[in-house]
């Protein structure tokens, strides 16, 4: 972040983007606003207006990452925080105001919090959160109370898409109390139920859930310093610590954590998120730092104290019924299962979660799609259904381990169109089919084509696939299909090798 010198004055400060070709103004500062630029000015006029604004380019990635970062942060004065796009953060405290001396005292401190980062901030308290929305980007003049406060503000809190407000304006409605002044059948008759939802929320009559960025744990533990601490290896010590109180209360209500996120909060308003997951549910604190090890060596950003953490917070979001068990004496297939899933979870923690995969069968007849590749660290869902046993079963399988994808297209010979392959072209070498089984035919998903849960963009998905089990002079063994039915579907069918048998 770029920080001005405490004696250097900072010049106002623009962001553009390109609209429709040209270079127009997104957002403004309080300084460039007071020299009269405005969003959807042109670059060029605003530099003649004011030659020595500083612009900057529209980042709208940055400014979201940014911005939840702030909400994680924020987490420390109450769980329920969320974003409020493009600029603002919203704090639901009920219920936490009196942990840090009243309303007013947190909203002070967190305030203070964000200035330390040389950010510009306008907080607000209300009674909801659409008020204090609305009290933080309309300030103005002083009241006896917030619902007096309210109706003095503009007709442009109340949030309403452009045509409805200049609607509002053209009528002679100014500010928000002289809308609430009309009849609420006159307002729905005229300017829509919009503008009537619009004035119920603003002014209390009605209630919206806030959508929380983090959804409340099923355990969380936190750990606040006396004073910041400036070393890492002590805010990991206290880390332990949780672990430990944590898997205590995981054992009491017979359950194992499956994902742990913690949390370093820094005295300038920062929060830096660590997140381990198992596969198993686990309860056992060396297991679980062990992770958390891992996982802060994998960082490519060492974790910062900056100033110091004044607060380490540690959360067990996901939790699974996990029984005491008690191991054969010579281990078995539980201990492998238990090392097996131990080195997953490391692999996981340091390598990433979507870098280590696992085979998971799914239930359709299409072959190149009857597995998936998933994260290994994920729960396997239910089991498959299981194929009969088969009357001989040591015959050759019918779908080979490899499957090219895509399929690659041959030249075969056939005695008749719709018939067997006799010899067939790939790869530039030709093959002499001595022996074959079929064909076998799997048809395409017509069902969810009619449902209209598939889309048809293309007709050669959605042909039907006669299947073959060839074998060459050589004795090597393909598994070729025709694709389309000769004579309905494609008068000239085309053919494809999908694998290899071993």
């Amino acid at each position: 972040m770029w920080r001005p010198l405490p004696d250097q004055q900072v010049p106002p400060t623009a962001f553009v983007e390109k609209v429709r070709g040209a270079m127009r103004l997104c957002t403004l500062d309080s300084d460039a606003m007071a020299l009269g630029l405005t969003p959807g000015m042109a670059l060029a006029d605003a530099r003649a207006q004011v030659p020595e604004l500083r612009v900057f380019d529209v980042d709208a990635h940055a400014d979201q990452d940014w911005l939840e970062r702030l909400c994680d942060g924020a987490a420390r004065y109450t769980p329920m925080a969320a974003v409020d796009p493009p600029d603002g953060l919203m704090l639901d405290i009920s219920g936490c105001a009196h942990l840090f001396g009243g309303e007013i005292a947190l909203m002070e401190d967190a305030v203070a919090r964000l200035q330390r980062r040389d950010i510009r901030v306008r907080a607000a308290l209300g009674n909801t959160a659409e008020a204090a929305h609305a009290l933080a980007r309309f300030p103005g003049r002083p009241a006896p109370d917030e619902d007096a406060a309210i109706r003095r503000l503009p007709v442009a809190a109340l949030r309403l898409p452009p045509d409805s407000e200049a609607s509002l304006r053209r009528a002679g409605l100014k500010t928000v109390g002289e809308v609430a002044a009309r009849p609420v059948s006159t307002l729905a008759a005229r300017f829509g139920a919009e503008a009537v939802d619009a004035l119920h929320l603003l002014l209390g009559q009605a209630a919206h859930p806030l959508n929380s960025r983090r959804v409340a744990p099923a355990i969380q533990i936190d750990h606040p310093f006396a004073e910041p601490v400036a070393r890492t290896e002590y805010a990991v010590a206290a880390l332990e610590q949780l672990v430990a109180q944590a898997c205590v209360q995981l054992r009491e209500r017979a359950q194992g954590g499956r994902r742990f996120h913690a949390t370093f909060f820094r005295s300038d308003g920062l929060a830096f998120p660590l997140r381990v997951e198992t596969s198993l549910p686990v309860r056992d604190p060396p297991a679980i730092m062990r992770l958390f090890a891992e996982r802060i060596e994998s960082l490519s950003d060492p974790l910062d104290p900056g100033f110091g953490f004044d607060m380490v917070r540690l959360a067990v979001p996901r939790a699974e019924p996990l029984a005491a068990s008690q191991l054969a004496l010579e281990g078995g297939k539980a201990k492998e299962s238990a090392d097996v899933a131990a080195l997953l979870d490391a692999l996981a923690t340091r390598a990433g979660r979507n870098r280590v995969l696992r085979l998971a069968p799914v239930d359709t007849h299409i072959p190149e799609q009857g597995q998936l590749a998933l994260p290994a660290i994920e729960s396997r869902g239910p089991a498959q259904w299981q194929e009969p046993p088969s009357e001989y079963p040591h015959a050759p399988p019918t779908r080979p381990i490899h499957l090219f994808d895509p399929p690659q297209r041959i030249d075969v010979m056939a005695q008749v169109p719709d018939g067997p392959p006799h010899r067939f072209r790939w790869r530039r070498a030709l093959h002499e089919v001595t022996r074959f089984e079929g064909p076998e035919r799997i048809a395409p998903q017509w069902w969810k084509i009619a449902d209209g849960q598939l889309e048809k963009p293309e007709q050669d998905r959605f042909l039907t696939r006669d299947y073959y089990r060839v074998e060459d002079a050589r004795g090597r063994r393909f598994w070729i299909f025709r694709h389309g039915l000769y004579g309905t579907e494609r008068s000239n069918p085309a053919w494809y090798v999908h694998g290899l048998f071993a």
